[in-house]
């Protein structure tokens, strides 16, 4: 009988993506907050992960080097958002270090939780093929 991972698994590998892409995003803007005219972004966990739950088992990807690229390959692009600042900058840099350092360790405690689920249903499938 073969282990239907999708089915194990559910959607918790891809919100790991996710929050992996996401923290390189949040990264970004804290590493530019000193940039003039740099503008912070950000994406809509929620709408991607939905996005991603109603593409789940579609397996889309190019076949020439010259197609548009898909979601699935790092490529946000249009699912970024511009963060809109509290309090721009006079050089029109729109970081806010408070919101982007919150943000980040947010992202980081629910990429933890989700790590940790992960693992914990790995462990429950290896007991189970081990017949434990």
């Amino acid at each position: 009988m073969a282990i239907n991972f999708e089915a194990a698994l559910g959607i918790h590998d891809q919100a790991l993506a996710l929050r992996s892409q996401r923290a390189e995003v949040l990264a970004n803007n804290i590493a530019n907050a000193d940039t003039p005219g740099y503008q912070s972004r950000d994406m809509d966990f929620g709408d991607l992960l939905a996005q991603a739950k109603g593409q789940q088992g579609v397996a889309i990807q190019r076949t020439n080097a010259r197609h548009i690229s898909t979601a699935g390959e790092m490529g946000l692009g249009s699912d970024l958002k511009y963060r809109t600042p509290m309090q721009p900058s006079i050089d029109g840099n729109t970081v806010d270090m408070q919101i982007e350092q919150a943000e980040y360790t947010e992202n980081a405690l629910a990429f933890q939780s989700s790590f940790t689920f992960l693992n914990s249903k790995f462990r429950g499938l290896m007991s189970a093929i081990r017949g434990e």
